[in-house]
Protein backbone atom coordinates (compact mmCIF):
# COMPACT_ATOMS: atom_id res chain seq x y z
CA UNK A 1 0.00 0.00 0.00
CA UNK A 2 0.85 3.44 -1.02
CA UNK A 3 1.20 6.16 1.96
CA UNK A 4 1.61 9.73 1.38
CA UNK A 5 1.55 12.49 3.35
CA UNK A 6 0.70 16.35 3.30
CA UNK A 7 3.68 17.91 1.56
CA UNK A 8 3.84 14.84 -0.82
CA UNK A 9 -0.06 14.98 -1.60
CA UNK A 10 0.21 18.75 -1.89
CA UNK A 11 3.04 18.43 -4.14
CA UNK A 12 1.55 16.03 -6.64
CA UNK A 13 -2.01 18.40 -7.50
CA UNK A 14 -2.27 20.21 -10.14
CA UNK A 15 -5.17 23.03 -9.85
CA UNK A 16 -5.88 23.10 -13.54
CA UNK A 17 -5.78 19.25 -13.54
CA UNK A 18 -8.07 19.19 -10.96
CA UNK A 19 -10.70 21.42 -11.70
CA UNK A 20 -10.91 19.24 -15.05
CA UNK A 21 -10.63 16.12 -12.83
CA UNK A 22 -14.02 17.68 -10.66
CA UNK A 23 -15.84 18.32 -13.41
CA UNK A 24 -15.83 14.67 -14.90
CA UNK A 25 -17.09 13.59 -11.42
CA UNK A 26 -19.84 16.05 -11.13
CA UNK A 27 -21.27 15.08 -14.57
CA UNK A 28 -20.54 11.46 -13.54
CA UNK A 29 -22.74 12.17 -10.04
CA UNK A 30 -25.25 13.74 -11.80
CA UNK A 31 -25.63 11.28 -14.37
CA UNK A 32 -25.60 8.49 -11.57
CA UNK A 33 -22.55 6.66 -12.74
CA UNK A 34 -20.85 7.49 -10.03
CA UNK A 35 -21.55 6.44 -5.98
CA UNK A 36 -21.96 8.44 -3.35
CA UNK A 37 -23.85 7.75 -0.41
CA UNK A 38 -24.80 10.27 2.64
CA UNK A 39 -21.85 10.97 4.84
CA UNK A 40 -22.90 9.46 8.53
CA UNK A 41 -21.32 10.96 11.53
CA UNK A 42 -20.26 10.15 15.31
CA UNK A 43 -20.64 13.29 17.24
CA UNK A 44 -18.05 14.40 19.89
CA UNK A 45 -20.57 17.13 22.08
CA UNK A 46 -18.28 18.43 24.28
CA UNK A 47 -15.83 19.86 21.38
CA UNK A 48 -19.00 20.59 19.12
CA UNK A 49 -16.95 18.42 17.02
CA UNK A 50 -17.76 14.98 14.61
CA UNK A 51 -15.81 12.81 12.82
CA UNK A 52 -17.82 11.49 9.54
CA UNK A 53 -17.15 8.92 6.84
CA UNK A 54 -17.44 9.76 3.50
CA UNK A 55 -16.90 6.33 0.82
CA UNK A 56 -17.17 6.99 -2.68
CA UNK A 57 -16.88 5.78 -6.15
CA UNK A 58 -15.77 7.07 -9.30
CA UNK A 59 -15.32 4.38 -12.48
CA UNK A 60 -14.15 7.05 -15.12
CA UNK A 61 -11.45 7.98 -12.94
CA UNK A 62 -10.82 3.83 -11.63
CA UNK A 63 -11.41 5.04 -7.93
CA UNK A 64 -12.82 3.69 -4.98
CA UNK A 65 -11.91 5.71 -1.95
CA UNK A 66 -13.07 6.24 1.50
CA UNK A 67 -12.34 10.04 3.57
CA UNK A 68 -12.81 9.73 7.53
CA UNK A 69 -12.79 13.40 8.19
CA UNK A 70 -12.82 15.13 11.46
CA UNK A 71 -14.44 18.81 12.27
CA UNK A 72 -13.14 20.62 15.42
CA UNK A 73 -14.09 24.26 15.39
CA UNK A 74 -12.26 24.98 18.44
CA UNK A 75 -9.21 24.54 17.00
CA UNK A 76 -9.32 27.94 15.06
CA UNK A 77 -6.11 29.95 16.37
CA UNK A 78 -4.47 26.66 17.47
CA UNK A 79 -1.76 25.05 15.29
CA UNK A 80 -4.42 22.09 14.22
CA UNK A 81 -6.72 23.30 11.24
CA UNK A 82 -10.32 22.57 11.86
CA UNK A 83 -10.34 20.45 9.16
CA UNK A 84 -8.64 17.01 9.02
CA UNK A 85 -9.06 14.04 7.12
CA UNK A 86 -7.42 10.82 5.78
CA UNK A 87 -8.01 8.36 2.96
CA UNK A 88 -7.53 5.38 2.21
CA UNK A 89 -7.79 4.36 -1.75
CA UNK A 90 -8.95 0.62 -2.33
CA UNK A 91 -8.47 -1.22 -6.34
CA UNK A 92 -11.89 -1.13 -8.02
CA UNK A 93 -11.34 -3.99 -9.18
CA UNK A 94 -10.69 -6.70 -5.68
CA UNK A 95 -11.04 -3.98 -3.45
CA UNK A 96 -7.81 -4.83 -2.01
CA UNK A 97 -6.49 -1.49 0.26
CA UNK A 98 -4.02 0.15 -2.47
CA UNK A 99 -3.63 3.82 -1.21
CA UNK A 100 -3.37 5.60 2.41
CA UNK A 101 -2.86 9.57 2.01
CA UNK A 102 -3.42 12.69 4.05
CA UNK A 103 -6.92 13.98 3.44
CA UNK A 104 -6.59 17.37 4.62
CA UNK A 105 -4.80 18.74 1.93
CA UNK A 106 -6.89 17.28 -0.58
CA UNK A 107 -10.45 18.54 1.34
CA UNK A 108 -8.57 21.88 0.78
CA UNK A 109 -8.16 22.29 -2.82
CA UNK A 110 -11.09 20.08 -4.15
CA UNK A 111 -13.00 22.81 -2.05
CA UNK A 112 -12.03 25.56 -3.46
CA UNK A 113 -11.13 23.91 -6.86
CA UNK A 114 -14.46 22.97 -7.46
CA UNK A 115 -15.67 26.57 -5.96
CA UNK A 116 -13.60 27.59 -9.23
CA UNK A 117 -15.39 25.16 -11.25
CA UNK A 118 -18.64 26.33 -10.35
CA UNK A 119 -17.38 30.21 -11.13
CA UNK A 120 -16.57 29.06 -14.45
CA UNK A 121 -19.86 27.54 -15.40
CA UNK A 122 -21.88 30.76 -13.56
CA UNK A 123 -19.69 33.73 -13.18
CA UNK A 124 -19.62 36.04 -16.06
CA UNK A 125 -16.90 35.94 -18.12
CA UNK A 126 -15.23 39.22 -17.13
CA UNK A 127 -15.68 38.66 -12.90
CA UNK A 128 -12.34 40.55 -11.42
CA UNK A 129 -13.23 41.70 -8.16
CA UNK A 130 -13.35 38.71 -6.04
CA UNK A 131 -14.17 38.76 -2.28
CA UNK A 132 -12.70 36.12 0.08
CA UNK A 133 -15.05 35.91 3.46
CA UNK A 134 -13.01 33.89 5.91
CA UNK A 135 -9.38 34.08 6.45
CA UNK A 136 -8.01 30.37 7.00
CA UNK A 137 -6.82 27.76 4.29
CA UNK A 138 -10.38 27.72 2.51
CA UNK A 139 -9.88 31.07 1.84
CA UNK A 140 -6.79 30.52 0.39
CA UNK A 141 -7.56 27.86 -1.62
CA UNK A 142 -10.67 29.37 -2.98
CA UNK A 143 -8.20 32.78 -3.87
CA UNK A 144 -5.79 30.81 -5.93
CA UNK A 145 -8.64 28.77 -7.55
CA UNK A 146 -10.29 31.41 -8.64
CA UNK A 147 -7.74 33.11 -10.13
CA UNK A 148 -7.18 29.87 -12.64
CA UNK A 149 -10.62 30.58 -14.14
CA UNK A 150 -11.48 34.27 -13.96
CA UNK A 151 -8.87 37.40 -14.85
CA UNK A 152 -8.86 38.57 -11.42
CA UNK A 153 -6.93 41.83 -10.34
CA UNK A 154 -8.20 42.32 -7.30
CA UNK A 155 -9.37 40.47 -3.68
CA UNK A 156 -10.94 41.64 -1.18
CA UNK A 157 -10.46 39.60 2.38
CA UNK A 158 -13.02 40.01 5.19
CA UNK A 159 -12.84 38.12 8.59
CA UNK A 160 -13.64 38.70 12.06
CA UNK A 161 -9.91 39.36 12.94
CA UNK A 162 -8.54 42.03 10.61
CA UNK A 163 -5.03 41.58 11.44
CA UNK A 164 -5.60 38.01 10.12
CA UNK A 165 -7.04 39.00 6.92
CA UNK A 166 -4.09 41.97 6.42
CA UNK A 167 -2.01 39.27 6.50
CA UNK A 168 -3.79 36.82 4.52
CA UNK A 169 -4.35 39.62 1.74
CA UNK A 170 -0.34 39.88 2.23
CA UNK A 171 0.33 36.72 1.68
CA UNK A 172 -1.83 36.51 -1.70
CA UNK A 173 -0.33 39.69 -2.96
CA UNK A 174 2.93 38.30 -3.12
CA UNK A 175 1.35 34.68 -3.69
CA UNK A 176 -1.00 35.58 -6.52
CA UNK A 177 0.42 38.63 -8.36
CA UNK A 178 -2.75 40.25 -7.54
CA UNK A 179 -3.51 43.06 -5.68
CA UNK A 180 -5.25 41.98 -2.65
CA UNK A 181 -6.55 44.18 0.45
CA UNK A 182 -8.38 43.65 3.39
CA UNK A 183 -11.24 44.80 4.10
CA UNK A 184 -12.88 46.09 7.11
CA UNK A 185 -16.51 44.29 6.69
CA UNK A 186 -18.11 41.45 4.97
CA UNK A 187 -19.96 44.50 3.73
CA UNK A 188 -16.76 46.38 2.35
CA UNK A 189 -15.33 43.65 0.89
CA UNK A 190 -18.70 42.34 -1.29
CA UNK A 191 -19.21 46.03 -2.30
CA UNK A 192 -18.91 45.59 -6.25
CA UNK A 193 -17.35 42.22 -6.01
CA UNK A 194 -18.14 39.83 -9.09
CA UNK A 195 -17.40 36.75 -7.10
CA UNK A 196 -17.62 36.61 -3.20
CA UNK A 197 -16.37 33.51 -1.71
CA UNK A 198 -17.75 32.16 1.59
CA UNK A 199 -15.06 30.37 3.60
CA UNK A 200 -16.49 30.74 7.26
CA UNK A 201 -17.75 28.80 10.51
CA UNK A 202 -20.19 31.81 10.52
CA UNK A 203 -23.36 31.32 12.89
CA UNK A 204 -24.97 34.41 11.67
CA UNK A 205 -25.09 35.38 7.40
CA UNK A 206 -21.85 36.84 6.33
CA UNK A 207 -23.61 37.17 2.80
CA UNK A 208 -26.27 39.41 2.80
CA UNK A 209 -28.76 40.55 -0.20
CA UNK A 210 -28.09 44.03 0.77
CA UNK A 211 -24.75 43.71 0.33
CA UNK A 212 -24.17 41.88 -3.32
CA UNK A 213 -23.68 43.81 -6.14
CA UNK A 214 -26.21 42.38 -9.33
CA UNK A 215 -24.78 39.94 -11.23
CA UNK A 216 -22.23 38.32 -8.77
CA UNK A 217 -21.61 34.98 -8.39
CA UNK A 218 -21.79 33.71 -5.00
CA UNK A 219 -19.94 30.44 -3.72
CA UNK A 220 -20.69 28.71 0.04
CA UNK A 221 -18.49 26.06 1.78
CA UNK A 222 -19.06 27.35 5.19
CA UNK A 223 -20.82 24.46 7.34
CA UNK A 224 -22.11 25.39 11.07
CA UNK A 225 -25.20 22.90 11.94
CA UNK A 226 -25.80 25.92 14.12
CA UNK A 227 -25.88 28.84 11.31
CA UNK A 228 -25.90 29.67 8.13
CA UNK A 229 -23.63 31.74 5.31
CA UNK A 230 -26.46 33.03 3.38
CA UNK A 231 -29.38 35.27 4.38
CA UNK A 232 -32.97 34.13 2.80
CA UNK A 233 -32.94 36.81 0.84
CA UNK A 234 -30.08 35.94 -1.46
CA UNK A 235 -31.21 32.25 -1.41
CA UNK A 236 -34.47 33.35 -2.80
CA UNK A 237 -33.42 35.68 -5.48
CA UNK A 238 -30.27 33.61 -6.71
CA UNK A 239 -30.11 30.70 -9.36
CA UNK A 240 -29.13 27.80 -6.91
CA UNK A 241 -26.94 25.18 -8.02
CA UNK A 242 -25.44 22.19 -5.74
CA UNK A 243 -22.88 19.17 -6.04
CA UNK A 244 -25.81 17.06 -5.38
CA UNK A 245 -29.41 17.64 -4.77
CA UNK A 246 -29.36 14.50 -2.68
CA UNK A 247 -26.87 15.26 -0.34
CA UNK A 248 -27.95 19.32 -0.29
CA UNK A 249 -30.87 18.79 0.70
CA UNK A 250 -30.17 16.08 3.56
CA UNK A 251 -30.60 16.22 7.27
CA UNK A 252 -27.52 16.88 9.18
CA UNK A 253 -24.38 15.93 8.77
CA UNK A 254 -24.91 15.49 5.51
CA UNK A 255 -26.78 18.86 4.16
CA UNK A 256 -26.90 22.48 4.31
CA UNK A 257 -28.50 25.05 6.90
CA UNK A 258 -28.33 27.52 4.29
CA UNK A 259 -31.19 25.74 2.17
CA UNK A 260 -32.57 23.25 4.51
CA UNK A 261 -33.92 26.33 6.73
CA UNK A 262 -35.50 28.47 4.09
CA UNK A 263 -37.13 25.26 2.91
CA UNK A 264 -38.37 24.39 6.55
CA UNK A 265 -39.19 28.19 7.02
CA UNK A 266 -41.61 28.27 3.54
CA UNK A 267 -39.10 30.45 2.32
CA UNK A 268 -38.31 28.41 -0.81
CA UNK A 269 -39.39 25.27 -1.79
CA UNK A 270 -36.99 22.00 -2.67
CA UNK A 271 -37.81 23.04 -6.43
CA UNK A 272 -35.68 26.19 -6.07
CA UNK A 273 -32.44 24.55 -6.35
CA UNK A 274 -31.60 24.57 -9.91
CA UNK A 275 -29.39 22.27 -10.79
CA UNK A 276 -26.01 20.29 -10.17
CA UNK A 277 -23.07 21.31 -11.15
CA UNK A 278 -23.20 17.67 -13.79
CA UNK A 279 -25.98 19.17 -14.89
CA UNK A 280 -24.72 22.60 -16.04
CA UNK A 281 -21.58 20.64 -17.61
CA UNK A 282 -23.57 18.29 -19.17
CA UNK A 283 -26.32 21.32 -21.00
CA UNK A 284 -29.31 19.37 -19.01
CA UNK A 285 -29.79 22.71 -17.12
CA UNK A 286 -28.84 26.29 -18.44
CA UNK A 287 -26.71 28.19 -16.30
CA UNK A 288 -26.54 32.40 -15.85
CA UNK A 289 -29.15 33.94 -18.27
CA UNK A 290 -28.67 37.36 -17.60
CA UNK A 291 -25.51 39.78 -16.80
CA UNK A 292 -27.40 40.98 -13.65
CA UNK A 293 -28.59 37.53 -11.87
CA UNK A 294 -27.56 36.30 -8.92
CA UNK A 295 -25.74 33.04 -8.85
CA UNK A 296 -25.22 30.62 -5.97
CA UNK A 297 -23.03 27.56 -5.72
CA UNK A 298 -23.85 25.96 -2.22
CA UNK A 299 -21.45 23.50 -1.29
CA UNK A 300 -21.32 20.43 1.10
CA UNK A 301 -18.54 18.25 -0.12
CA UNK A 302 -19.31 15.08 -1.32
CA UNK A 303 -17.07 12.17 -2.19
CA UNK A 304 -16.78 11.88 -5.55
CA UNK A 305 -14.71 15.27 -5.28
CA UNK A 306 -12.37 13.49 -3.01
CA UNK A 307 -12.04 10.30 -4.94
CA UNK A 308 -11.18 12.42 -8.19
CA UNK A 309 -8.80 14.07 -6.64
CA UNK A 310 -7.04 10.89 -4.51
CA UNK A 311 -6.92 9.46 -8.23
CA UNK A 312 -4.96 12.42 -9.41
CA UNK A 313 -2.27 12.03 -6.85
CA UNK A 314 -2.10 8.40 -6.60
CA UNK A 315 -1.31 8.33 -10.66
CA UNK A 316 1.11 11.05 -9.97
CA UNK A 317 2.73 9.67 -7.07
CA UNK A 318 3.31 6.15 -8.58
CA UNK A 319 4.54 8.07 -11.96
CA UNK A 320 6.96 9.82 -9.91
CA UNK A 321 8.24 7.16 -7.48
CA UNK A 322 6.96 8.81 -4.71
CA UNK A 323 5.84 7.99 -1.25
CA UNK A 324 6.26 4.52 1.12
CA UNK A 325 5.22 1.05 0.09
CA UNK A 326 4.27 -0.73 2.92
CA UNK A 327 2.87 -4.01 3.61
CA UNK A 328 -0.14 -4.84 6.08
CA UNK A 329 -0.19 -8.30 5.85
Amino acid sequence: MLVLGRSQVEALLDTDTLIDALASAMADLSAGRASAPDRVAALVPERDGFLTAMPGFVPSAGVLMSKLLTLFPHNAGTPLPTHQALIVAFDPDTGEPAALLDGTAITTARTGACSALSARLLAREDASVLAVLGTGEQARSHAAAMCRVRPIRQIRVAGRDRAKATALAGELSAELQVDAQAAATYAEALDGADIAAATTHATDPVIRRAWLTPGVHVTSVGFNPDGREIDDATVAEALVCVESRQAALAPFPAGSSDLLNPIRDGVITEEHVHAELGELIAGSKPGRSSRNQITLYKSVGVAVQDAAAAALVVAAARKQSVGTEIRLA
